[in-house]
């Protein structure tokens, strides 16, 4: 069992914490999650930014405890030669270091890759930053919008009429902190020290899929196209009488019973439609075509009809349907953390139990006295 209450396959790892808001916080609490223990090195007075983020619950921010429970907090001044000290002495018995800091800050601290490779050579070093610490905008300060933003994630988000979109969540951030949490997996596994260097450009770049495919294979800017795919069809969003629903028919099986559904045999043959790639050229006129029939009934009736078909299809559900449904109760992907709801674990072991209660996000400096003693000269290992 961890220090933290939660046993997993990272137990027995130590991770010291350096970095703040999203995209590090989310890579250290899925290793939290795991069984790892956390310690998160935090700014006097006022911690991580995110603290005073909302929503609140009972004046508890769900936003830092979304991504910071079960971890421990130690305050420190990483300007202080006494603090600076003892960073460098847990680090000198870590596991895995994570920061997010601009390239070159950590360095100037001298908390850099090569001063923490020098106390701990096995350590796995991982950087999270906006452009990572190669190429010329190494520099640029960043956050979530800026890097949606440059990465043409925006740009191909919308309707073709419309402006480009930044989608709802914070995809920039959220996937970093999935490539750097299965980084420092990988780099476990290796069982050497190395500098993980992971950037929320680059990650957000790796997302783009079929518009960046498209335009590899083209050289043509691939655009917005609304909620349609970028080389299938038909998969997309489609008005039934009283609400749109999302029917994907990836393969010309799937396409045969779609149209055997709604009642349309003759689009089987159809010349506009008789492949794939027919059917993405002429995706414009096959939507008409499915939505006339579409529009004679129901979203639930639809969907009861599409789904005993075995075409694949749902609702276009809000918030609260998707964070709230049985689907969602089931998985556990809702928890509970010291009193507070917040996201589960997508992760599910079979050896490892999926715990519907996890500990609380720690106050700030709450374990400070308990870590200081733990990690002073000479303290036991």
């Amino acid at each position: 069992m961890s220090q933290h209450g939660v046993h997993g396959p990272l137990t027995g790892l130590t991770v010291v914490d350096f970095s703040r808001v999203l995209a590090g916080p989310f890579a250290t609490m899925m290793l939290a999650d795991l069984g790892a223990r956390v310690i998160k090195v935090e700014k006097p007075d006022t911690g991580d930014d995110s603290r005073s983020y909302g929503p609140f619950l009972d004046d508890r921010s769900l936003y830092f405890a979304r991504v910071n429970h079960g971890k421990e907090s130690l305050s420190a001044d990483l300007r202080d030669p006494d603090d600076v000290a003892l960073v460098r002495r847990i680090i000198a018995r870590a596991d895995v270091l994570v920061e997010n800091f601009r390239p070159g800050v950590m360095a100037r601290l001298g908390l850099g890759y090569d001063d923490a490779r020098a106390l701990n050579p096995a350590l796995v070093y991982c950087s999270i930053s906006g452009f990572g610490h190669t190429g010329p905008w190494s520099q640029r300060p960043a956050y979530d919008a800026v890097v949606q933003g440059m990465s043409g994630l925006m740009a191909i988000t919308g309707s073709p009429d419309g402006p480009p979109v930044k989608p709802g969540s914070p995809v920039a951030d959220l996937s970093a902190g999935l490539y750097a949490f299965g980084g420092i997996c990988a780099a476990l596994r290796g069982g050497q020290g190395t500098h993980l260097d992971v950037a929320m450009y680059d990650a957000t770049i790796s997302l783009l899929e079929g518009a960046a495919l498209s335009w590899l294979a083209t050289g043509q800017e691939p655009g917005r196209i609304g909620n349609a795919h970028f080389a299938i069809a038909p998969f997309d969003t489609f008005a039934c009488a009283d609400r749109d629903i999302t029917i994907c028919a990836a393969n010309d099986l799937l396409f045969g019973a779609l149209v055997s559904a709604l009642g349309l045999p003759a689009l089987l043959t159809d010349a506009r439609f008789g492949t794939n790639a027919l059917r993405h050229e002429n995706r414009g006129e096959l939507k008409k075509e499915l939505e006339s029939a579409l529009s004679a009934g129901t979203g639930s009736h639809w969907l009861e009809v599409l789904e005993s078909a075995g075409v694949p299809c749902g609702p276009i559900s809000n918030v609260a349907e998707a964070v709230g449904s049985e689907q969602s109760a089931a998985r556990q992907m809702v928890v509970d953390a010291g009193g507070v709801p917040v996201p589960g674990n997508p992760v599910k072991l079979s050896a490892f139990p999926d715990a519907g209660h996890r500990p609380a996000e720690p106050r700030l400096d709450e374990h400070g006295d308990r870590i200081r003693a733990e990690f002073a000269s000479g303290g036991m290992a």
